[in-house]
């Protein structure tokens, strides 16, 4: 019998890059299909600051939340940053479902 799988893009601030791992090997493990980020500018990953890079890599993390059921924001001690703020909008406006590492008290902490 075919297996369904729910996936979920992993979005958050790449300066969390242990969290970002750990997350990911424990959603896989409770089933989903996990899509992450390709590189961790804030964790060392330089060649994301070359022209042109982060602004591509920033528009590919809005077409892996389309391929999404759901999104996890990674947001270690509650900290979400300008990018994170802008792709939790993003999944609300197409009606994706989200989910928090800290659950946050309401929409005004975003």
């Amino acid at each position: 019998m075919k297996q369904t799988y729910k996936v979920v893009t992993l979005c958050g601030s790449t300066r969390f890059k242990e969290q970002f791992m750990e997350v990911q090997k424990r959603l896989t493990l409770e089933g989903y299909i996990v899509i992450s980020v390709g590189m961790f500018g804030h964790s060392g990953d330089e060649e994301v600051w070359k022209p042109g890079v982060k602004e591509m890599l920033d528009d590919m993390h809005l077409r892996k939340i389309d391929m999404a059921d759901e999104i996890f924001v990674v947001n270690v001690d509650g900290y979400i940053g300008e990018s994170t703020r802008r792709e939790i909008a993003y999944a609300k406006k197409k009606g994706i479902k989200i989910h928090y590492l800290v659950e946050l008290l309401s929409d005004s902490d975003i």
